[in-house]
C-alpha cells in the first residue's frame, strides 16, 4: 500500500477544500494568450445572480468543465470562462421588495453562487470573471453601441409598446400575463413611444444563410431560427377603396386571392384612426385593442374581434366589394399594417369570419372533386386551385406566379420577399441596465457621448420605492451639457434591453484591455467558441443577437470572425417528481426535503400522513421539486453530485434526479478509492486480456467526451473498474488502475486527485495529459464464436481471430456441451461463418 489514506474512507469533506485551493494556488486554469498551443474555448452560458445555483446549472457547467479538463489533458491551452449577466428586473424588483440597493442585492448573489461554484470544483478562469452589470464591462458596451449608431446600425422611431400604468414602464411581451402586468396585475395598455432600434433586419439574409455553415449546431435551433428569421416570398398590392383611397397589403399566398372575403387593418394603421376620427364607436374599439396584448403568440390565441369602417375594398379580379375591419389579430409592425383576408386558408381569418359571418370560400383543394366540400375549419395544406377562376387545376406554386405576373403585367403589385423578423428594439424604461448612451439637445438633436465620457454610470441614490424609471425622476443625473453646443441638455434615461448585455460578453472574456472592449488580434486567436453549452430556452433570441452582434461588429471593421460559436449543445434539464395535498380546491405542493419516501408511496415528514405523488417535471420552485445543491454536496461530495449528472441520461435529454441514484454514485466514489489502494507500481506479470480492455477504454472515453456523449464514457469506465476489480495482481492490473484514475479525472477531479498522490505520482493529475491508446491493442485478435445444433446455442468458444474455417470445425466438434448433444448422431454437414459461428446438422 503506497498511502495510508487508503485505510479509510475517502472523505471529500477533507479532499475537496483542499484540492480546489490547490488549484487557485497553482492557477492551474488560467488561460495563457501567450501559448503556442492549440486553443479550445469551452463556455457555458453564464447565469443571472438570482442568489443560488440551482441542479441545471450544475449539470449544465459540469459538462463543460469535463469537456475543458479533458482538452487541457490532450494538450490544449484552454480558456473556460465564467461571469455574470447580471442586469436587469429579477433585482429591481427584489429592491423594491427587500428594500436594498438593486447592486448591493445583485453582488451579495454573485459572491453566493461563486462560492457553490468553487465548492464543485469547476476548472474555470477566475481570472477574467466579469459581471455585466460593472462600469468597467458596461462602459465598453456604451462604446460598442455608439460605434453601431455611427455605422447607422443604431436608431430611434416610435414604436407600439406593453405599458403598465401602475408601474409606469413599459413590459417585455413575456411580462404581460393574461392582458395584465405581471407585478402591478393593472390591464396593460399598448402604447407609441420613442425607442432606440439596431438594424438587425440588414442582416437577416446573412443570418439566415450562416445557419448552413453552423453544422455542429442542433438541427432544431438552426430552424428554429430559420422560422425565426422567416423568409417568405409573395405580393404586394393595393386595394381600391370606396373612400377613393388605396391600401396596401401584403400576401404570402397570392395563389388564394379568389378565397378573399374582407380586409382587415391594425387599429393603429391611418385608415383605422381616419375612421375613429369620425365614429366614436371605432374610437372606443380601438381604446379596447390597446388593452390587448402586442405580440403575434398572443394575438392567435385572443378572441378574435373586429370593426367594420363602412369601407370596401375592390378586388383585383372579380371586382368584388370586400369589407375593410378594424381587426385586433393584425399588427402595424407586420408587413404593411393590413391583410387580404382568407378564411378558407388561414386560422385566424376563418375564425374572424366565422363571428361576423363572412364568406368562406374554399380555394385550394387535393382534387376538383372536393372544391365545394363544407370547411370545418381552414386548410393550409397543399393542392390543386378551385373556384379561382383562371387559376382552376393549377399546383399553388403556379397559382402564386400566374397572380403576381398578372399584377406586374396590369400594374397594380408586384412580386416582393419579406422577412419575419423585425428590427431589435433595445430600449427599457428601468433602473438596472446599461444607460443608453446618448443626449437630447434642443438645439443639436440626439447626440452621442463623446467616447472619452464613456461609462455613463448609473447614479447609486436612486429612489426605487415610487413606480417607474427612476432616472427620469433623478434630481442632476440626467442634466448635463450637451457635448456639441454646450447648452442645456439631458440624458437618455432608458437603458438596453440586457439581451445586449449576453451579446458579446464571450468577446470580452477572450480579451480584456482597459481602453478598449476588446482587442481584435486576441479575440480572432480564441474565437469561433469551440464548444457552447446552454439550455434550448435561448435558442432564438440570445443566440441570434449574439450573431448578429458579431457580424454587426466585424461588418463595423472590429472584428474578423463573423460566427461566434462553432458547436452548440444544448443539454436537457433535470426533473424531478412532485408532492401535494389538495387543499380546498386547490394543489399544495411540499419539497422533497418535507417528505419520506417508501415503496409504498410518500408521506409528509411533518404529520406521517400521505401525499400525492404527482407527475416528473422541470424543477421548480412554484412546484417545490427541487433539492439544494449545496446540501447534496454537503452530503456526497461534489464528485458524487458531478458523477450523477453524467451517468443515467444522454446529456441531451432530461434527467431524472434520485436520491437511489446519487447513493449509487457515491458508492462508486467509494469503490474506485478502494481499487486506487489496489495500485501497485512494482507488479510483475501480464494480464493480456485487461491490457487490451485499458486501451480500448481510453480511445472510447477520449471520443466519448468528445462527442459529449458523457453517459457513454461512464459506462465504460464502470465497466473497466469492473475489469480491474477482477484481474490478479500484474502490471497490466496496476496500468489499468492508474488508467481509470485518469480517464474518470475530467469528471471526479478531487478524488482523481488523491488517489493520484496516493499512489506516489508527481503534480496535479489536472496537469497529466491524456493517456494514449496503443493501436496495436485496440484490435481484437480473439473472438467468441457461437456453436448450434438443432437450432439452439450448445456452447461458445473462444477463438483466434481470423483462424480458418477447418480449425473452427474442429475446435467446435471437441467441446464435451457439443458432444453430448450430438450423442452419437451422424453430422450431415457443417456451417461455418468466420469469427462468429459455426452450425452443426444432423
Amino acid at each position: 500500500m503506497s498511502d495510508s489514506r487508503f485505510d479509510a474512507r475517502f472523505d471529500p469533506g477533507q479532499a475537496d477544500g483542499r484540492w480546489q485551493r490547490a488549484w487557485d494556488d497553482a492557477q492551474t486554469f488560467r488561460a495563457d494568450d501567450s501559448s503556442t498551443k492549440p486553443r479550445s474555448y469551452v463556455l457555458e452560458m453564464f447565469p443571472y445572480p438570482s442568489g443560488r445555483i440551482h441542479i441545471g446549472h450544475v449539470r449544465n457547467y459540469t459538462m463543460g468543465d469535463v469537456l475543458a479538463r479533458y482538452k487541457r489533458m490532450t494538450g490544449h491551452e484552454v480558456l473556460h470562462p465564467m461571469g455574470w449577466d447580471a442586469f436587469g428586473m429579477p433585482a429591481e424588483n427584489a429592491a423594491m421588495e427587500k428594500k436594498v440597493h438593486p447592486g448591493a442585492w445583485t453582488y451579495q448573489n454573485i459572491a453566493n453562487m461563486k462560492a457553490q461554484l468553487k465548492r464543485l470544483g469547476f476548472a474555470l478562469d477566475w481570472s477574467r470573471e466579469l459581471a455585466t452589470c460593472d462600469p468597467d464591462y458596461y462602459g465598453h458596451e456604451q462604446a460598442l453601441f455608439v460605434d453601431l449608431f455611427e455605422a447607422g446600425l443604431v436608431y430611434r422611431k416610435e414604436s407600439a409598446v406593453n405599458w403598465d400604468p401602475v408601474d409606469q414602464t413599459v413590459l417585455a411581451n413575456e411580462q404581460v400575463i393574461d392582458g395584465k402586468g405581471w407585478r402591478s396585475g393593472a390591464p396593460v395598455e399598448k402604447r407609441k413611444l420613442s425607442q432606440w432600434f439596431l438594424k438587425i433586419t440588414d442582416f437577416a439574409d446573412e443570418l439566415l444563410e450562416g445557419l448552413g455553415t453552423l453544422e455542429e449546431w442542433p438541427d432544431k435551433v438552426r430552424l428554429m431560427q430559420e422560422n425565426w428569421i422567416g423568409k417568405s416570398s409573395g405580393l404586394q398590392f393595393s386595394f381600391k377603396l370606396s373612400d377613393g383611397g388605396s391600401l396596401e397589403v401584403y400576401s404570402t399566398r397570392p395563389d388564394t386571392i379568389f378565397g378573399a372575403s374582407f380586409v382587415a387593418v391594425a387599429p393603429d394603421h391611418p385608415v383605422a384612426q381616419a375612421a375613429a376620427a369620425n365614429n366614436p364607436e371605432a374610437e372606443a374599439f380601438i381604446e379596447q385593442c390597446k388593452r390587448g396584448g402586442t405580440t403575434a403568440a398572443e394575438l392567435e390565441t385572443a378572441e378574435k374581434l373586429g370593426f367594420d369602417t363602412g369601407i370596401t375594398a375592390t378586388h383585383p379580379f372579380s371586382g368584388a366589394e370586400l369589407p375593410v375591419y378594424i381587426a385586433n389579430f393584425v399588427l402595424m409592425e407586420y408587413g404593411t399594417g393590413a391583410v387580404m383576408a382568407v378564411p378558407g386558408h388561414d386560422q385566424r381569418d376563418f375564425e374572424f369570419a366565422t363571428k361576423y359571418g363572412l364568406p368562406i370560400v374554399r380555394v385550394v383543394a387535393a382534387n376538383a372533386a372536393e372544391a365545394d366540400a363544407p370547411l370545418s375549419e381552414a386548410e393550409a395544406g397543399d393542392g390543386i386551385l378551385v373556384n379561382s377562376d383562371f387559376l382552376d387545376g393549377m399546383s399553388v406554386e403556379e397559382a402564386k406566379r400566374a397572380v403576381i405576373g398578372r399584377a406586374e403585367s396590369e400594374g397594380w403589385g408586384q412580386g416582393k420577399t419579406v422577412w419575419r423578423l423585425r428590427d431589435w428594439g433595445v430600449s427599457r424604461q428601468r433602473y438596472w441596465g446599461t444607460p443608453i448612451p446618448f443626449i437630447h439637445c434642443s438645439a443639436c438633436g440626439v447626440v452621442p457621448v463623446p467616447k472619452d465620457q464613456l461609462p455613463v454610470v448609473l447614479p447609486e441614490d436612486v429612489d426605487l420605492s415610487v413606480p417607474g424609471n427612476p432616472l427620469v425622476r433623478h434630481p442632476t443625473w440626467k442634466h448635463v451639457d450637451c457635448p456639441q453646443c454646450g447648452g442645456k441638455a439631458e440624458r437618455e434615461t432608458d437603458t438596453l434591453d440586457t439581451f445586449v448585455d449576453s451579446s458579446w460578453y464571450f468577446l470580452r472574456f477572450a480579451s480584456q484591455p482597459a481602453d478598449r472592449p476588446f482587442d481584435p488580434a486576441e479575440v480572432a486567436r480564441w474565437l469561433p467558441v469551440n464548444q457552447y453549452i446552454g439550455g434550448v430556452e435561448h435558442a432564438i433570441l440570445h443566440l441570434l443577437y449574439a450573431r448578429f452582434w458579431t457580424r454587426a461588429l466585424a461588418r463595423t471593421g472590429k472584428l474578423e470572425v463573423r460566427e461566434p460559436f462553432a458547436s452548440l449543445f444544448t443539454q436537457g434539464m433535470v426533473t424531478h417528481e412532485t408532492y401535494f395535498r389538495e387543499i380546498d380546491g386547490r394543489e399544495v405542493f411540499y419539497s422533497p426535503a418535507e417528505i419520506e419516501r417508501t415503496s409504498a408511496g410518500a408521506t409528509l415528514t411533518e404529520d406521517g400522513q400521505p401525499v400525492e405523488i404527482g407527475r416528473v417535471i422541470k424543477m421548480s420552485k412554484s412546484k417545490k421539486n427541487t433539492v439544494d445543491p449545496d446540501e447534496i454536496v454537503a452530503r456526497y461530495g461534489a464528485d458524487a453530485v458531478r458523477w450523477f449528472m453524467l451517468s443515467d441520461s444522454p446529456p441531451e435529454r432530461d434527467l431524472p434526479w434520485s436520491e437511489a441514484g446519487i447513493e449509487g454514485c457515491w458508492r462508486f466514489v467509494q469503490r474506485l478509492w478502494r481499487l486506487f489502494g489496489q495500485y501497485d507500481g512494482g507488479a510483475q506479470g501480464e494480464d493480456k486480456a485487461l491490457a487490451r480492455k485499458t486501451h480500448q477504454a481510453i480511445a472510447a472515453v477520449g471520443e466519448d467526451i468528445e462527442a459529449l456523449s458523457f453517459n457513454k464514457a461512464v459506462a465504460r469506465i464502470y465497466e473497466l473498474t469492473a475489469a480491474a476489480e477482477k484481474a490478479a495482481p500484474s502490471a497490466d492490473r496496476s496500468a489499468a488502475i492508474r488508467t481509470i484514475l485518469l480517464l474518470a479525472s475530467p469528471m471526479m477531479p478531487h478524488l482523481a486527485e488523491e488517489g493520484w498522490a496516493a499512489i506516489g505520482q508527481q503534480g496535479l493529475v489536472a496537469d497529466a495529459p491524456w493517456p494514449e491508446a496503443d493501436p496495436a491493442l485496440l484490435v481484437e485478435d480473439e473472438v467468441t464464436i457461437a456453436v448450434q445444433h438443432k437450432g439452439k446455442l450448445r456452447d461458445t468458444l473462444t477463438a483466434p481471430k481470423g483462424a480458418s474455417k477447418e480449425a473452427l470445425e474442429a475446435l467446435a466438434l471437441a467441446s464435451e456441451k457439443v458432444q453430448r448433444s450430438l450423442d452419437g448422431a451422424d453430422i450431415r454437414k457443417v456451417i461455418v461463418v468466420p469469427d462468429r459461428l459455426v452450425n452443426i446438422v444432423t
